[in-house]
């Protein structure tokens, strides 16, 4: 495997990590108008 690769994966790992941490904010947010403002917000900044 290439260098390139290798860090083109663990980029790919990150977003994917990044995405499920939302993924888990939204459900304990538990209808929390605020706090899902807030995480639409943080998506919106990256």
């Amino acid at each position: 495997m290439k260098k390139n690769q290798g860090k083109s994966l663990k980029n790919e790992d990150e977003k994917i990590s990044e995405g499920l941490n939302q993924i888990f904010e939204i459900i304990n947010a538990k209808g929390d108008a605020g706090e899902l403002k807030e995480i639409v917000e943080k998506t919106d900044q990256q």
